[in-house]
This record gives C-alpha cells, sequence and structure tokens, in this order.
C-alpha cells in the first residue's frame, strides 16, 4: 500500500489505471458457462441436479432442490431474536425507502388524441444470492423486498448450498421479504434453469443479484432471454477526505470493502497528506484485529489506493472520474461536496454515516453500479420490476388532421404499407 501523490511523474498513469479497472476477463470460464447453459436447455432438470451435485458436493435427488416449509420453519429455530429482529427492521426500512419510488400509470388528452403510459409490474423475477464464502441475508433483502413493493406476482430465490449446508439466514430472510419459492441451486446452472426454464424451476422476466464470475458471465449470456440487473464487479469504495476526517474510521471503512473478497477495491483521496499516512497506519493496525484477514491482505496489496491530490475540488473531480460503487464523504462540509458530485451509486455524508449503514439498514439499496458504471447505471429499485407500455388512441378526425403527415413520414422512408395503413382508414 503505498501512497500516490499528486507530484508523482505515475499520478496521472495511476489514476487513469483506477478509470480502466474493469478488467474482467471472461474468456477462461466462457466455454464452461456455455456447456453448462447449453446443458440446461437440453436437458433440463436432470443437467440442473448434475451440475448441483457436482460443483457443490452434495448428493441431492431433484425433490431435495426446492426447500420445504418445514426447513424454513427450522430456520426460524436457528435464529436468535435480537438477529430475527434486526432482519425485520432492515426490511421495514427498505420497503419505507423503496415505496417512494413506485410509479403510477397515466394519460393524457389534447385534440382527440389520448396518449399514456401503462405501468405494470413484472410478473416473475429470480434473485441470485451467493453462498460460498459467506452468508448474504442481506442481499434476499435488498433484491426481494422492491419486487414486493413493484408488485411483482411471484418472486423466486436460487442460492447454492456447499456441501449442503443451507443458511438459516438467508431462508429466514427469504421469508421476511415474501419471496415465493426458494431452491438449493446456485452457480451458471441457476441462472440458467431461471432464464430458460426446467420442470422444477419457472422461467423468469428478470434475474437479479451478485455471484462470482461463472454467474456474472451466465447473466450477461441469457440477457435477451430475460432482463438482468447488471454484471457487477467487485465490491469497491471511494473516501473522500479532508483534515476534519478521522483516520482510523477511514481506516475501518476501507477495511469494511476489503473484507469481501481479494479483488475488492478500497481507495483515499484526500488532499492532507499526514491524513492519508495515519490512514495508512491505521490500516495496518485494524487488520490484524479482523477474521478475514488473508482476503484483506489480498484486497490491500493489490487494490487499495490511498491518493493525495492538490485539493478538495480536484479530490472531488478524481471520484467523479472514477464513479465509485460506494462514496464517502469524509469532510467538513458534505452537503456541499455532494452537489459536485455527478457519478457514484451511493454517496454516504459526514463522519457518521459508514458505507456498512446503507449496507444493511438504512433502506437504500445495496445493489449497485460497481466499475465505474455509476456513469450511466442507478441503484437496484422499485424500477427494475416493472415494465412501461405506451397507450395510443386518436379519433377519426385526429386521424384526418394528421395523417398526412405521417403518410410523408413513411413514405419519405419508402414504405408504402404504412402510408396506405391510415390512407385505407381515411378514404
Amino acid at each position: 500500500m503505498n501512497i500516490i501523490k499528486y507530484s508523482d511523474d505515475t499520478y496521472a498513469q495511476e489514476i487513469d489505471a483506477l478509470v480502466d479497472r474493469c478488467d474482467v476477463d471472461f474468456q477462461s470460464q466462457d466455454q464452461t458457462v456455455r456447456a453448462i447453459l447449453e446443458a440446461i436447455k437440453t436437458d433440463r432438470d436432470a443437467a440442473l441436479l448434475k451440475f448441483t451435485n457436482q460443483f457443490d458436493h452434495t448428493d441431492y435427488q431433484l425433490s431435495d432442490l426446492e426447500v420445504q416449509p418445514e426447513e424454513i420453519q427450522e430456520a426460524y429455530n436457528q435464529v436468535d431474536l435480537a438477529e430475527l429482529d434486526a432482519m425485520k427492521l432492515a426490511a421495514d426500512n427498505i420497503e419505507r425507502f423503496h415505496a417512494r419510488q413506485v410509479q403510477e400509470s397515466w394519460e393524457y388528452q389534447e385534440a382527440e388524441v389520448t396518449l399514456g403510459q401503462a405501468v405494470r409490474p413484472l410478473a416473475i423475477v429470480g434473485i441470485y444470492v451467493p453462498g460460498g464464502k459467506a452468508s448474504y441475508p442481506s442481499s434476499v433483502l435488498m433484491n426481494a423486498v422492491p419486487a414486493r413493493v413493484a408488485g411483482v406476482e411471484q418472486v423466486i430465490m436460487c442460492s447454492p448450498t456447499p456441501k449442503g449446508e443451507v443458511s438459516p439466514h438467508a431462508l429466514v430472510a427469504a421469508d421476511i421479504a415474501g419471496v415465493n419459492r426458494i431452491f438449493k441451486v446456485g452457480g451458471a446452472q441457476a441462472v440458467a434453469a431461471m432464464a430458460l426454464g426446467t420442470d422444477i424451476i419457472p422461467r423468469v422476466d428478470k434475474i437479479v443479484g451478485p455471484g462470482n464470475i461463472y454467474v456474472a458471465l451466465a447473466k450477461r449470456m441469457v440477457f435477451g432471454l430475460v432482463d438482468i440487473d447488471m454484471i457487477a464487479g467487485p465490491s469497491e469504495i471511494l473516501v473522500v477526505a479532508d483534515d476534519s476526517a478521522r483516520p482510523d474510521f477511514i481506516a475501518a471503512d476501507l477495511l469494511s470493502q476489503a473484507e469481501h473478497d481479494e479483488e475488492a477495491v478500497p481507495i483515499l483521496v484526500t488532499p492532507s497528506e499526514s491524513l492519508a499516512q495515519a490512514t495508512l497506519e491505521e490500516l495496518e493496525k485494524q487488520k490484524k484485529q479482523l477474521k478475514r484477514t488473508a482476503i484483506i491482505e489480498k484486497s490491500l496489496s493489490a487494490k487499495c489506493r490511498l491518493i493525495v491530490t492538490a485539493s478538495l475540488d480536484e479530490a472531488l473531480d478524481v471520484a467523479n472520474r472514477i464513479a465509485p460503487e460506494h462514496l464517502e464523504l469524509a469532510v467538513a462540509n458534505p452537503q456541499e461536496c455532494a452537489r459536485q458530485i455527478k457519478n457514484a451509486g451511493a454517496i454516504f455524508l459526514g463522519h457518521y454515516t459508514p458505507e456498512a449503514i446503507g449496507d444493511y439498514l438504512a433502506g437504500p439499496n445495496h445493489v449497485l453500479p460497481t466499475s465505474g458504471t455509476a456513469r450511466f447505471s442507478s441503484p437496484l429499485g422499485v424500477y427494475d420490476f416493472i415494465k412501461r407500455t405506451s397507450l395510443i388512441s386518436y379519433s377519426r378526425q385526429a386521424l384526418a388532421k394528421n395523417g398526412k403527415t405521417c403518410r410523408i413520414l413513411a413514405e419519405m422512408e419508402n414504405l408504402d404499407a404504412h402510408s396506405k395503413a391510415v390512407q385505407v382508414r381515411l378514404s
């Protein structure tokens, strides 16, 4: 972990490398995922069961793949009351926030023409929940609650169960969030099953939720057959800080991202070299107190950057160029600085708003654009679980008034059948 200063010869190249950090190599896994998709398409449940037992080291029968009500009840028995109350409070906060995103159908009339837009929820949505290195009940809530708020009729969930281990917290979170059916399948085979449909897993309209590179590649391949939320890259945080910030706070937040996985990207951008140095010392001290030391060490050594800029304005400009998933403004005037931010998945304002509060409890969604895609993408929300249909109604008089113009436009494109479709109604 080196401190990168604006006066260094390599400063510009280091910033450019962060801006262009999306370097995921799909090629090595491409054939594997294509083969899995083709097998699910051809052999359906038989292939799904084979891949599940092969990759998760289980010995399931087909009837074992769907979680039964008694398993959910048993999961409740394994979750203590404080954990249950925490998940319920998080779900309530998520629901209240996302209820403000609900859109209504609308229409208007002018000169015997009625135009409008019908807003309808998707019929069936699949959520993918990782089940490997950690249990993620928060991801269950963040993906399923907005779908329920949107009015989705059926939400199904797929999550791997390595060596047959089922996360009771994920099952309880799914029940709290109103998930209708849960399947013990993961990886590319789960994505393929949700996209194509099998006898046991219904075909969905959209797949949301993060996963490993096989899941990401499978989602990219099935896009078009179904909709997807995004191709998620490694988790990332960028902290913009001034002299009012505390280095122990900043180090703790950088480490909270580094513990996600080895590819996580923790960045500090500050005009204060003394703050950067103090944060570096805090990172070295605090990382020794954490459980996931091996993962943290790899993230810090490969991906962590402590950047010293010439000014706070330059730090904010760097943040906009990098367009991080999580942006913390650990500054004296966070509201003022926030007005200068154009590109970020979520902005955390002030010294007492750690990114972790957004991951779990605040209410806004923690499924956020990564790898610089915050330049054009938004957090997951109710709007991801609806579709909009245009409504158009002309009276005969309105068509007579506008028909000639419509025919001119059609004939400009040499599409005379379009023109005649108007003319036949007015002859």
